[in-house]
């Protein structure tokens, strides 16, 4: 690992994928197919690529060809959280792979579902140049409308002068939208309640704290949400 802050990151594949139906109905979401691979492989070759050594995955929804999939990479190493029993979502699935040990302080988190064109420098290295523990407990890989391929909502954040991040207010619009890509502390963690959560949790003491931040990402951020995102974003991908 050169210059990044973790040699880990976890990877969220645990969702149901509903808003990815019908594609999902036969096949867990980080396993549909885009530009000849399936998502899953977008995120874990990009944190290969990046230097990232070790991927935590957590799994619930139609795990086992997830899992069969896994077992064939070597790079990054994979180690699955199980959440067959029971879906966590991203609040309560970093939290177990915590509890778990599996996470060092601090970690990447990303979504498996991610896809993205870097710029200057990769999205992991972006993030480890502003990673400052003594001001954070989370830093997020944020992106302007502009370099938001296929994304048509109102936006999550608000960011001041030296990167603190604040909600959007309802019926507005907010100039940053979350990529899925964050740098987490143990610190976020701490005193976090037991069972299924949203990420949301966590940030909102953060943000109460002054101690979510975020950073612009200077490259191309694709939402790949539903089945409709697919065909135009091979395009821009490929050039077709």
């Amino acid at each position: 690992m050169t210059g990044l802050a973790s040699d880990t990151a976890m990877v969220m594949a645990a969702g149901l994928g509903k808003r990815m139906r019908p594609l999902t109905a036969t096949q867990p979401k980080p396993m549909v197919r885009v530009a000849g691979k399936p998502l899953i492989d977008h995120s874990l070759d990009r944190l290969a690529e990046a230097g990232v050594a070790k991927a935590v995955v957590n799994v619930h929804y139609m795990s086992e060809p997830l899992i069969a999939h896994l077992a064939l990479r070597d790079r990054p190493s994979v180690t699955v959280s199980d959440e067959r029993d029971l879906l966590l979502e991203t609040g309560g699935g970093m939290v177990k792979a915590h509890r778990a040990d599996l996470l060092p302080d601090p970690f990447f988190c990303l979504n498996s579902d991610n896809i993205w064109l870097d710029g200057p420098q990769n999205a992991f290295a972006d993030l480890s140049a502003r990673w400052n523990p003594d001001e954070m407990d989370a830093l997020l890989l944020v992106v302007s409308h502009a370099r938001a391929v296929n994304f048509r909502g109102a936006g999550d954040f608000h960011m001041d002068a030296v990167g603190r991040l604040s909600r959007r207010k309802p019926g507005r619009i907010a100039p940053f939208i979350y990529t899925g890509i964050q740098i987490v502390s143990h610190g976020l963690l701490g005193d976090a309640p037991d069972g299924p959560f949203g990420t949301m949790t966590l940030w909102e003491r953060a943000m109460q704290q002054g101690r979510l931040f975020g950073t612009s990402f200077t490259g191309l951020w694709f939402e790949v949400g539903t089945p409709q995102a697919i065909k135009p974003t091979e395009e821009a991908l490929t050039g077709g």
